[in-house]
């Protein structure tokens, strides 16, 4: 084994929040070797957010695409296992809880290389959601557990993870925000283009399979978004994922007039548009951590999350798929003021948890 670490990604999520774990990489001068499993559906808009983020292109890409859970993860772990037997590295890191974690995870507990998982210890004791089963089981082959806060750490302890293998450094998400608003800010020309420029807007996000491969849950969702915006007024901007896009014209689904429907974003544009955005409504994890560090308030369309921090803090509340509890959601948190407290760190993560697999590296205040 060398001190070479492999990074693993696979979607945009774990490419933002790698990103400043591969940069603290470069910074201090340490060996890695990235990892792209080609799990995410737009090749290229990943080449996009790899531009914008600074960031090198993959040593290596497994062109794993769409499959069914287990033949994706089976892929995935069949390939990169072949690259563990080349490049023999010291570490392997993964992050959060998607396909491309688990197999990450798998293969390198199967070859007894240093595992460590970043974003560990999250739980939305959902067993019925894919990602939940994928965290849980990444948490319990890792052998560092890079947990973001002090509540994703009880829950490792309370399922019996030893606490020396646990350490709290904070959300790299923040790390990748700190460095990238103001890029937004200055870059990012989506609110002018859109016709939505000093206006306030609502922004949706819709892609998880419980909500969307549910026509009626999805109908329901679809409506009382734009119910509630239209209680204040608001237009209401859909960056739709190609999985919804494809359920709404399989389903034959209705989308009310309030809804624009427009293309995924790039990451600098989409932050601009969370940051300016009145109200989020949301049914992803990244988005409700992002929303909250940027002060923006969020109605998760869930009846669980695996963020509760940001619920604890003020910024998040949870709505499922009632339309009565949506529209009082939103309007409950239009009222927020947004300065509630960052539950998710300084923004020196990347630096805490490289410094944790390479003890040389320092965690430099600003």
């Amino acid at each position: 084994m060398s001190d070479n670490i492999a990074v693993v990604l696979g979607t945009r999520p774990e490419i933002i929040k790698l990103a400043p774990v591969i940069h603290a990489c470069e910074n201090n001068n340490i060996s890695y070797t990235l990892v792209h499993t080609g799990q995410h559906y737009s090749n290229s808009l990943d080449s996009v957010f790899f531009e914008q983020l600074g960031l090198p292109d993959p040593d290596y890409n497994l062109e794993v695409g769409s499959a069914s859970h287990g033949e994706q993860t089976g892929e995935m772990l069949i390939r990169f296992e072949t690259i563990l037997e080349t490049i023999s590295p010291g570490t392997v890191l993964v992050q959060g809880d998607t396909n491309s974690v688990l197999a990450g995870a798998i293969a390198a507990s199967k070859r007894d290389i240093e595992l460590g998982h970043i974003e560990a210890g999250l739980r939305s004791n959902d067993r019925e959601m894919p990602e939940e089963i994928n965290r849980v089981l990444a948490d319990h082959a890792a052998d560092s557990l890079f947990a973001p806060t002090k509540h994703s750490k009880q829950n490792l302890l309370n399922e019996g993870i030893a606490q020396s293998r646990i350490e709290v450094t904070g959300n790299t998400v923040v790390d990748a925000l700190y460095r990238n608003r103001s890029l937004a800010i200055k870059n990012s020309t989506v609110c002018s283009e859109l016709g939505i420029a000093d206006q306030e807007f609502c922004l949706l996000t819709l892609h998880r399979q419980e909500n969307v491969d549910d026509p009626k849950r999805f109908q329901a969702l679809l409506f009382s978004a734009s119910s509630a915006a239209e209680k204040h007024d608001l237009p209401v901007i859909y960056p739709i994922h190609p999985r919804a896009k494809k359920r709404i014209k399989e389903f034959k689904l209705d989308v009310p007039d309030r809804l624009q429907l427009i293309d995924p974003q790039e990451y600098l544009d989409f932050i601009r548009l969370e940051d300016e955005a009145t109200i989020v409504l949301t049914d992803s994890g990244g988005v409700q951590e992002e929303s909250c560090i940027l002060g923006t308030p969020c109605v998760t369309l869930r009846d669980s999350t695996e963020r509760p921090e940001t619920v604890s803090v003020g910024a998040n509340i949870l709505a499922d798929h009632d339309p009565a509890t949506i529209v009082a959601s939103v309007d409950k948190m239009l009222a927020a003021d947004g300065n509630w407290e960052n539950p998710f760190g300084d923004g020196h993560a990347a630096e805490r948890i490289l410094q944790s697999v390479q003890p040389q590296v320092e965690v430099i205040q600003t």
